[in-house]
């Protein structure tokens, strides 16, 4: 060592540095920060300083609410200077409790063709399932709230209403109908279906009314089973409210109700007259699927006094193009000699792509599209 020191250059001795484990330090000093900002998210109450933020309640509650009935907030500045908190109000006849507020109809009415996609309070009432469609005091039925505005000048131009049936039980399909069909065109929801009060806002926003599926007795029960809530000719009057019950609180903001299957069903007499009866009681309309040439489902209605449509045309009954197009023209003809003619059909894809391009020279070849309501005398 004194050797190499004495041989070195004058000046240019051998230098000693300081030699700090920095790597270590800079390991320290990112764990500090990262605890700190857990530390502060876990213990401030709102660490995104204040920023509007919404809650829906997911789990289902004693009070009968489920994941379907969120809370609507409305938020709006105060006005007289005072500083005052936003206010959040509730509208209405009915009691719906602290999470299910509901604001003005008129607010909520969507820009364009769009249909108001909340609720209307004076035609729902609670029931241990959930919400259920009923006539107010003044007379206002959901057929009325619900139902999509139509032009009722063209009175004389032939009409057709057109609905799609079984929607929510496939993603890709129900938004495929909701986005490339026009809005006159009827959408009809099964009760199974998944997230279906963001398909009924959806729909309702771009502009479309809504029917309830609602599954019944084929004469092939139970070989051919519509579901665990089919209405059967053997159910007691109460067991038949009760499924009715359930099913219709599956979903809001529908103007009547469609049979899925039920040729069995709609052509017993008893049971169809009963389910008539409460179908008119809660301000609703049927719509016959025209599955069965047994059905009395028309005269029934007309016994009850229940607004009443009924299909002429199925639209897929063979899913293929040229098919499709002649029941189309078929539909054209029946219109045309009727004054009202109504089809239905389901979500294929080729269903859907006919159904489009159909639907764009129709006012040109002398038919209005329009909602399945307009079929009715209101």
């Amino acid at each position: 060592m004194a050797n190499e020191d004495l041989s070195a250059p004058l000046g240019l001795g051998k230098r000693r540095f300081l030699r700090l484990p920095f790597g270590l330090i800079g390991v320290g000093i990112i764990s500090v920060v990262v605890t700190t900002g857990l530390i502060w998210m876990g213990v401030v109450e709102d660490p995104l300083g204040g920023e509007p933020k919404a809650v829906v309640p997911l789990s289902i509650s004693n009070d009968g609410l489920a994941t379907r009935d969120i809370e609507v907030v409305e938020i709006r500045p105060a006005l007289d200077g005072a500083g005052a908190p936003s206010e959040r109000r509730n509208r209405g006849g009915v009691d719906l409790g602290p999470r299910y507020n509901l604001i003005d109809q008129t607010a909520l009415q969507q820009a364009g063709n769009g249909l108001s996609n909340y609720p209307d309070p004076r035609v729902m009432e609670r029931s241990g399932y959930g919400f259920l469609p009923r006539v107010d005091s003044e007379g206002v039925r959901p057929l009325d709230a619900y139902a999509r505005p139509f032009e009722t000048d063209f009175s004389s131009i032939p009409k057709i209403a057109v609905v799609i049936n079984g929607l929510g039980l496939s993603e890709a399909g129900t938004q495929n109908v909701i986005d490339r069909l026009p809005v006159d065109v009827t959408l009809g929801f099964s009760p199974y279906g998944a997230d279906l009060d963001r398909w009924m806002q959806d729909a309702r926003s771009k502009g479309h009314e809504l029917l309830l599926s609602v599954p019944m007795e084929p004469f092939d029960y139970p070989d051919n089973d519509p579901g665990p809530h089919t209405l059967l000719v053997s159910l007691s009057p109460t067991e038949l409210t009760e499924r009715l019950a359930w099913i219709m609180t599956r979903i809001t903001n529908y103007v009547g109700i469609m049979p899925d299957m039920g040729a069995r069903f709609t052509s017993t007499r008893t049971s169809l007259q009963l389910f008539m009866e409460g179908l008119r009681d809660r301000g609703l309309m049927f719509v016959d699927n025209g599955g069965s040439s047994r059905s009395v489902a028309g005269e029934i209605a007309s016994e009850t006094k229940t607004p009443f449509s009924g299909v002429d045309v199925v639209l897929d009954a063979v899913p293929r193009e040229d098919e499709i197009n002649a029941k189309l023209l078929q539909l054209e003809g029946l219109a045309r000699a009727r004054g009202i003619a109504v089809a239905t059909g389901s979500a294929l894809p080729v269903t859907v792509r006919q159904i489009e391009r159909w639907a764009q020279g129709l006012e040109e070849r002398g038919l209005l599209l329009v909602p399945i309501s307009a079929t009715i005398d209101r």
